[in-house]
């Protein structure tokens, strides 16, 4: 069983820059793979990033890919997502996830609850 508490969203300008943080507790997160996924109003959820274990392997959708980075501290159990150059087309809440495996079309076992992000125009 993993456990993933997001924080870090808010409302901010076209432009900005935000940091997430995807805080995990639980014995099976431990080697685990994670992504980030996010959902706008009236929209499928969508894969955004991935990243392996020991963060040398990370995936990115075409359209964040630039402008987001992944990444990770094991020690600290903490997942990140650094965005920069945000789009209001960005808006939208944001999952952390958990696997046995990092990719685009892996299978993800846990989630966090979300956090909202919302850029302005």
């Amino acid at each position: 069983q993993v456990q993933l508490v997001e924080s870090g969203g808010g409302l901010v300008q076209a432009g900005d820059s935000l940091r997430l943080s995807c805080a995990a507790s639980g014995r099976a997160f431990s080697g685990s793979a994670n992504a980030w996924f996010r959902q706008a109003p009236g929209k499928e959820r969508e894969f955004v990033a991935a990243i392996s274990w020991y963060g040398g392997s990370t995936y990115y959708q075409d359209s964040v890919k630039g402008r987001f980075t992944i990444s990770r501290d094991n020690p600290k159990n903490m997942v990140y997502l650094q965005m920069i150059s945000l789009k209001p087309e960005d808006t939208a809440v944001y999952y952390c996830a958990a696997g046995r495996v990092a990719g685009r079309t892996a299978r993800y076992d846990y989630w966090g609850q979300g956090t909202q992000v919302t850029v302005s125009s």
